[in-house]
This record gives structure tokens, sequence and C-alpha cells, in this order.
């Protein structure tokens, strides 16, 4: 079975499932006559194994814990719902500060923001930890990090294509012969179309976040 199977099958990206190869979570066989990675039934279970785990935010080491059977499933839930409570208590702070801040019926410029924070870090050295939403923020800029320079390259593409076909159409004595113009436009063609499949690729998996997701552990 083919990577593209198993990202169909699973819903996992390749990028992904190579992150998860890279960190020993998974070890398929190799194709002896060519080399290419051959992913079989076992493959697809542990991939579905790891999606479950991580869709309940699981870290690597506690699933690597689990199929090494150091330790069981059971062992793994427990530590983590001890994650999850303290999870809930640090949401649980950040709800008592949004209702203390629905009280505050100025605008936003009269906000004693600076002793807001001091009390939030007095709260952190306690233990506490508040979300933390920048990360986020970045995730517009690498969209357009990764659109502007497919769009460059295929609008150049395209000029260069029409660029051929005008000087087809101008002066068709001293051109190159039509089959080869053809066979260079159709070239371009496909480069643009490889171009903009990358982009769709890459737009999926900026949208999906989990490789950032994952390299948090």
């Amino acid at each position: 079975m083919k990577i593209n199977e198993v990202e169909a099958q699973v819903g996992i990206t390749k990028k992904n499932i190579r992150f998860y190869e890279e960190q020993g979570l998974l070890s398929p066989r190799r194709n002896s006559e060519n080399g290419y990675r051959d992913y079989g039934q076992e493959e697809v279970d542990i991939l579905r194994q790891i999606k479950l785990l991580r869709k309940l935010g699981l870290p690597l080491e506690d699933i690597r814990s689990m199929q090494a059977g150091s330790s069981t499933v059971a062992d793994g839930m427990r530590r983590h719902l001890v994650t999850l409570e303290r999870e809930k208590e640090n949401l649980e702070q950040s709800m008592i500060f949004c209702r203390r801040l629905t009280q505050c019926t100025g605008k936003l410029q009269s906000l004693d923001a600076q002793a807001l924070l001091e009390e939030m870090a007095q709260l952190e050295e306690q233990g506490a930890t508040f979300q933390n939403k920048q990360n986020r923020d970045m995730k517009p800029r690498r969209y357009m990090g990764a659109v502007a320079p497919a769009a460059i390259m295929s609008a150049l593409l395209a000029a260069l294509i029409a660029m051929l076909v005008w000087a087809y159409q101008t002066d068709p004595a001293d051109a190159p012969p039509l089959p080869l113009i053809v066979l260079f436009i159709l070239l371009l063609a496909v480069v643009i179309l490889m171009v903009l499949l990358a982009l769709w690729q890459r737009v999926r998996e900026i949208s999906k976040g989990e490789i950032d997701d994952a390299k948090n552990y």
C-alpha cells in the first residue's frame, strides 16, 4: 500500500505520517524491488491508534511508552487525566478573569492591563497556565507564505506561455516550429499544475496544524 492510500484511509497527511516515522512510532517495510515504503494493515491500525490518542491530547512520549509495552493504555490515561485536570483548573482561572472583565463597561483604553498581567504572573508562579494565542496569530502569515510564491511562479509561467503564443502569432515564419511551441506550453502547464497541487497540499497541512501540535511534545 502506498502512502497516498494510507493518507486517504486514515485521514493523516503524508508529512505527518513521515513525522511519526521519524519519531519511531511507525516502521513500515521497504519494498525490496524499488526501496519504497510498503504500508500494510498493521501500519494503518497503528496510525489510527496514534490519531485517536493525539485527538485526546496525549503526548508522543506516552504513545511511545504504550507501544513499547512499558505502560498500559490505563496507565497512560491516568497520567493524561492528571494533565487534563490541571488544564481544567487553568481554564477555570481564565474564566474567572473573563467574568471579572465583563464588569468593565469602559473602552479598552481604560483597562489596567498591567495590573491584571501582574496578577496573572503571580498565579503562574503558583503553577497556573493561561492560554497563549500568539502562535495561532501566525497562521495567516503561513498561508500568505505558501500562497504568494506559488502565485508569483504561476503568473510568471503563464506570462511565458502567453509570450510564446504571441511570438508565434506575430511572426510564424521566424518562430520555432509549432509542435515545439506546443511541447513547451504543455511542459509549462504541467509545472503550473504541480505548483498549484503543492500549494493545495501545503494549505491542507497548515489548516490541520497537526505538525505544530506534534512538535510541542
